[in-house]
């Protein structure tokens, strides 16, 4: 069977000067999963350890570095799936771990859950032996003093609708990272980990956790996405794009057509990546910039800032 692997860093709008570091660092990611999976490793243990090294890097809104909410501290997002037994775990407004993509793998192999959440969350990470960390970086802290500042100033001290002020300032959105893969076993999983989006309430739950929307592996793909994840669970985007292949469709068009369906119903700045069980790997977005790598088979890694 075919290996592959490709992850994101994030769909939206990169402050000029972070590309090359962006670019960079998703290779250094794509680079680690490559490595477990040539050496026979399953594409759970390969996206694992791509999304890690994606955590530990603060220049991406995961882990550490993750953007702050409204009140300003880090409520994280993660969750993994496996095609095989449709096996998911995944935690959500968890607060003050390094990597919370593992903690979401924990949960899938510790317990009879799928999700924990919030406080519970957190202390099933120190159960689980993940010791307390803060992921708020100098840069991630003054970032968000600027940003209360204009949100007040264009919004208003009480608006709760943050839609118009991205729109303004796109360079803002939060980001997500993700990985794919497809082992030589022909399993496929899933791993995608955020700080969710700038300045969101207390207790926001984005898509990435929540599986068949912003994080899924079935038999036929696996995908992760990226961008405003209201939009991504209203449209089930991960799943709709198996559903799509699992009925004959290239899973680059499959990709494309969901896509289109969240440009045309919401105008959504939203990016995707999947690949299907041959090794075929995909990253389409309708933002700027997606910064993303990839591999498949005996190839290099290849990296780019845009589709």
């Amino acid at each position: 069977m075919p290996i592959a692997l490709i992850a994101h860093g994030g769909a939206g709008n990169w402050r000029p000067g972070s590309e090359q570091d962006a670019v960079e660092g998703l290779k250094a990611a794509v680079e680690k999963g490559r490595g477990v999976l040539r050496a026979g490793g399953s594409a759970l243990d390969a996206v694992c350890a791509t999304v890690v090294i994606l955590e530990d890097n603060p220049i991406f809104n995961a882990g550490t570095g993750a953007v702050l909410n409204f009140d300003g501290f880090c409520e994280l997002d993660a969750s993994v799936m496996v095609s095989r037994g449709a096996c998911i775990g995944a935690v959500a407004a968890l607060q003050r771990v390094r990597n919370p993509i593992l903690v979401a793998r924990k949960v899938m192999e510790e317990t009879d859950h799928v999700m924990l959440a919030g406080e519970g969350a957190q202390r099933f990470a120190r159960v689980m032996g993940f010791p307390d960390h803060d992921p708020i970086t100098p840069a991630r802290r003054a970032d968000w003093q600027d940003k209360r500042k204009r949100v007040d100033e264009v919004l208003g001290k009480h608006s709760l609708k943050m839609r118009r002020f991205l729109k303004d300032h796109p360079e803002y959105a939060g980001g997500t990272v993700g990985a794919v893969a497809v082992d030589k076993d022909g399993i496929l999983a899933a791993a995608t980990s955020t700080g969710g989006v700038t300045m969101k309430l207390v207790g926001r739950v984005g898509d990435s956790p929540i599986a068949g929307a912003g994080n899924y592996a079935s038999n036929h793909i696996a995908a992760s996405a990226t961008g405003t994840g209201e939009f991504v669970m209203r449209a089930l985007a991960a799943r709709a794009i198996s559903e799509a292949v699992q009925h004959g469709a290239p899973v680059a068009r499959a990709v494309a057509e969901v896509l289109d369906g969240l440009r045309r119903d919401y105008e959504a700045d939203v990016g995707i990546i999947a690949v299907d069980s041959a090794g075929t790997p995909v990253a389409q977005h309708l933002t700027r910039d997606m910064p993303h790598a990839y591999f498949s088979g005996e190839h290099e890694v290849a990296s780019r800032m845009r589709a």
